[in-house]
């Protein structure tokens, strides 16, 4: 999949600064530039600090991955979204592409470790089980081990990465797209300030997600649900979440599709009647 262009997309003039988690050139980088055009984009390195970032109003918005096709939900971004008060403002769709990367004139015979985030690897594992005598060891980012092979000039290891990586660090796409399924995607969140405006440009929204938990009575998740379908509207993503300090109790992540805003409203009010806590977390136009 070729690069997206930093143009393709007008940049929002309220936004000039997002927080990623993970360095440049990473898929949120990618992500980030697809979805908002040439912004600046300001690496962390766990995702909590990328919320606090934008707590801290030291940047306009943040990008974080929620959920990928293969390996599935971010567990520790639903809490963050829950804990603190930010919105979700925009969602997008990136195809995740894995490439070898070296440094420029290594070729493969040369090759003794490959270097990437544990989930780029499990993603390659059938092509580097082909590689002989090649150890994949894991590493903090993908875009990550491509920025340590150019600093430390390694000439005997590679990373797995984004081609954007390759550009950022100067670096060379050896064999490109080996990853074992073509149809991977990681679906990522715009988030901002909960108390921000709402940037200039979005679609009409036609999404919600909402945090909930239940009271504590047989039957209320089965009461929830069927309050959101008598309510009209299309459930199309549910996740459960453990709460910290309360053995075998949950909160329950829900997406859904609405009409209009009345129908997302009313969505709402019949989820509280079962419900001990309700907190919506934004609303978007699907991707």
């Amino acid at each position: 999949m070729p690069l997206i262009s930093k143009t393709s997309h007008p940049q929002t003039p309220a936004i000039q600064r997002i927080a990623i988690q993970g360095e440049r050139g990473s898929n949120s980088h990618m992500a980030a530039l697809a979805m908002l055009g040439a912004v600046e984009v300001v690496p962390c390195s766990v995702s909590a600090e990328v919320i606090q970032a934008v707590l801290l109003k030291a940047v306009d918005g943040a990008v974080l991955p929620i959920e990928n096709s293969l390996h599935g939900s971010v567990a520790e971004h639903y809490d963050l979204l829950l804990e603190y008060p930010v919105r979700i403002d925009r969602e997008s769709l990136l195809r995740i592409r894995h490439n070898l990367i070296v440094a420029p004139g290594v070729r493969m015979a040369g090759i003794h470790s490959v270097l990437s985030h544990p989930v780029a690897l499990s993603q390659c594992r059938h092509y580097l089980a082909t590689l002989d005598r090649v150890h994949a060891l894991p590493f903090y980012d993908t875009a990550g081990s491509v920025k340590h092979i150019m600093e430390k000039g390694l000439r005997d290891t590679a990373g797995v990465a984004p081609e954007l990586a390759a550009k950022e660090y100067g670096a060379e796409i050896l064999v490109a797209g080996i990853e074992d399924h073509t149809e991977n995607y990681t679906r990522f969140h715009l988030l901002q300030r909960a108390d921000a405006p709402r940037p200039g440009g979005l679609k009409q929204a036609n999404k919600l997600s909402v945090a909930f938990a239940l009271q504590h009575r047989p039957g209320t998740l089965v009461a929830a649900l069927q309050r959101l379908a008598e309510a009209g509207v299309d459930l199309t993503k549910i996740e459960s979440r453990p709460v910290p300090g309360k053995p075998w109790e949950y909160v329950f992540y829900v997406d859904f599709r609405f009409t209009d805003a009345a129908n997302a409203d009313a969505a709402l009010l019949a989820l509280k009647k079962d419900c001990s806590m309700v907190k919506e977390l934004g609303r978007y136009a699907a991707a």
